[in-house]
């Protein structure tokens, strides 16, 4: 069949590798796709994934057999309500179902009336209600934008100063603009982060292989967030035990609490956990695959895609096998400089080859085409991906691959992965 994803960024590079994969993908679509997808899929970039009409149409014309969407934005505008709605089958949750995402205060109202174990918070539509409850509080606190802010609205604080600042720069400078209206205060949970994402047809649920990313810009977790500079996976820190764990507390409540609610969630359901010495607690749920999680996930899946997506769709997951690989895989992504602040772009990209020759695989996140030359188009340019027996020697092959390829000012973490090589000591 013909398959469109929408979305141009590593996660989507990294879907259409493994859909074009399966024994039922015909043509492949991305929309609007990248220079790394164009050599699997025709890319579209002429029209705009918010555009819902001129997408139902463009897959009526096209035969598109199954839409996989990759960004939260079109999912919590309800592109997969639309298509659903013109018969195109589409993998992902409705728009009722993305709010899981799209307000941080939902979700933790659903966690709190359903017993699924997360932080405490309150949630605040004015500033001064906001800092008299940090300062009831006091600090550590985490401040959050409500809505979608593109995975930067989350602000961990250290004192009580530094949270006044966060709500005075979310809610009065409107850094994230409307995401920022409310604000959700939670308290600080100390532990090691892990990512479970899953697949659900809305009733029954799949865990992936666990993973970790790293978020901070800079060696040692230092410097500024960002959307994630690098990940692996399976993640010790979340040995088969806690993953049983995490889908008997966390991941089956919570698709049965959405059933309850009158919006039942097929598609991917990211959880973003926190292990902590009272036990596992949800930092926030995303509605999409995680990134650049995925692109360490999906080069351990042994399954196929295509079929396992459509499962989720047909409401048919329980009848489908989901084989992993015992090995690892780990990605370094190269960014540019400057990132996650002000960075240049049209840099010319030198060396791709020559990583793939190392054995590499490498999904485009922030790239464009110029004059026949691929250039970097974004903050996360490229992710350099290894697989292999173990983290160690994923580490060690990621990094050979790093070291092929040039552009301007481009940096990266050294330490991706540090966590789990010291927990082999």
């Amino acid at each position: 069949m013909n398959i469109l994803v929408i979305g141009s960024g590593g996660r989507e590079h990294a879907l259409a590798w493994k859909l074009q994969q399966s024994p039922q993908a015909g043509k492949l679509y991305a929309l609007p796709g990248n220079p790394g997808m164009a050599e699997i899929a025709e890319c579209v970039p002429d029209i705009a994934a918010s555009d819902h009409g001129a997408v139902v149409a463009f897959a009526k014309e096209k035969g598109v057999g199954l839409v996989v969407v990759g960004p939260e934005a079109p999912l919590a505008d309800g592109l997969v309500d639309a298509l659903a709605d013109a018969g195109i089958k589409a993998f992902g949750p409705s728009r009722l179902a993305a709010e899981i995402e799209g307000s941080k205060a939902f979700s933790k109202d659903l966690m709190k009336k359903y017993d699924i174990p997360t932080a405490k918070y309150g949630v605040f539509s004015d500033a001064a209600s906001a800092r008299a409850y940090v300062r009831a509080e006091g600090a550590p606190i985490v401040v959050k934008a409500d809505g979608l802010a593109a995975g930067k609205g989350v602000i961990v604080t250290m004192t009580e100063e530094e949270a006044l600042a966060a709500i005075d720069e979310i809610m009065e400078d409107k850094a994230f603009g409307q995401a920022g209206s409310r604000v959700v205060i939670e308290e600080f949970m100390a532990g090691e982060e892990v990512s479970i994402l899953a697949f659900t047809d809305g009733r029954t649920i799949r865990a992936m292989v666990p993973s970790q990313d790293h978020k901070r810009a800079y060696d040692g977790d230092e410097g500024p967030n960002t959307g994630g500079m690098g990940a692996y996976a399976p993640a010790p820190v979340a040995p088969p035990a806690l993953v049983e764990e995490v889908q008997r507390t966390i991941l089956e409540p919570t698709i049965r609490a959405m059933e309850k609610e009158g919006r039942l969630y097929k598609g991917c359901l990211y959880a973003g956990l926190m292990v902590t010495p009272a036990g596992v607690k949800v930092v926030e749920f995303n509605c999409r695959f995680g990134d650049p999680e995925t692109e360490v996930v999906l080069p351990l899946l042994r399954g196929d895609l295509v079929e396992i997506m459509l499962a989720c769709v047909d409401g048919t997951l329980d009848g489908v096998e989901i084989p992993w690989s015992k090995g690892a895989a780990v990605t370094v992504v190269l960014a540019a400089g400057g990132y996650p602040k002000a960075y240049a772009k049209g840099a010319p990209i030198e060396g791709l080859d020559e990583a793939a020759k190392e054995g590499c695989l490498v999904f485009h996140a922030g790239t464009a085409e110029k004059d026949g030359a691929v250039v970097s188009a974004g903050g996360r340019v490229l992710n350099v991906v290894a697989e292999a027996p173990d983290i160690r020697s994923a580490i060690e092959k990621a990094y050979r691959g790093v070291g092929c390829i040039h552009f301007k000012d481009a940096f990266c973490r050294r330490d991706i992965g540090h966590r789990a090589l010291e927990r082999m000591k």
